[in-house]
């Protein structure tokens, strides 16, 4: 079984998705995925050169991600060429790394993948876990650790479907607005689940 994990910027995703680790499930990352597909040679990453720039990189040649993250943000076309440099790579390769877990005999395997829903990349997993925050707690947490402006934050909200949006979508829903050991208890109910379930 391949779950799909998601939620909404500054949820808690990555807590969740280190619990699921701890508890000896395999993860495949979509951001690690994306940073890996990116790397100087690969073919997106000469693509994204190709487009954007070379103002876009450091002086050791790799992305800024922080350069080509502004420009993304702030403009929809630049974020659309971007999507389809790297999305159709990152997608690839994560169906890559879900196989080989499936060959070590794994059957529980998480897909952590932020824009799940957003990419319509549904067809990719069997069920759907949303680590939900409400939308003020959302934005509370996204100025916390970011240091941004209101308006920084809600543009990087608004970027992404809106969380209460995505419950629609899920199979399972952890609550995340509570304690570490609270969510932990959570992840644990579920893993037990579907475990019955493979």
């Amino acid at each position: 079984m391949i779950i799909g994990l998601t939620g909404g910027i500054a949820s808690g995703k990555s807590t969740v998705s280190t619990m699921l680790k701890n508890e000896g499930i395999p993860v495949v990352d979509a951001d690690i995925v994306a940073r890996e597909v990116v790397e100087p040679g690969r073919s997106p990453y000469l693509k994204i050169v190709d487009h954007f720039g070379s103002t876009i990189l450091h002086e050791d040649r790799t992305i800024n991600r922080e350069k080509l993250g502004k420009i993304v943000f702030e403009s929809e076309k630049e974020r659309t060429v971007l999507n389809q440099i790297v999305h159709p790579a990152v997608r690839e390769e994560m169906r890559l790394q879900a196989a080989e877990w499936q060959k070590k005999g794994h059957q529980l395997i998480v897909m952590d993948i932020p824009l799940l829903i957003e990419s319509e990349l549904l067809h990719m997993v069997d069920e759907v876990l949303l680590v939900y925050v409400s939308p003020r707690i959302q934005l509370d947490r996204l100025r916390t650790r970011n240091n941004f402006s209101i308006e920084e934050a809600n543009q990087r909200i608004d970027s992404q479907l809106p969380i209460d949006e995505k419950k629609k979508f899920a199979s399972y829903v952890i609550n995340n607005e509570g304690t570490l050991e609270e969510t932990r208890n959570q992840v644990i109910h579920l893993l037990n689940e579907w475990k019955k379930e493979c």
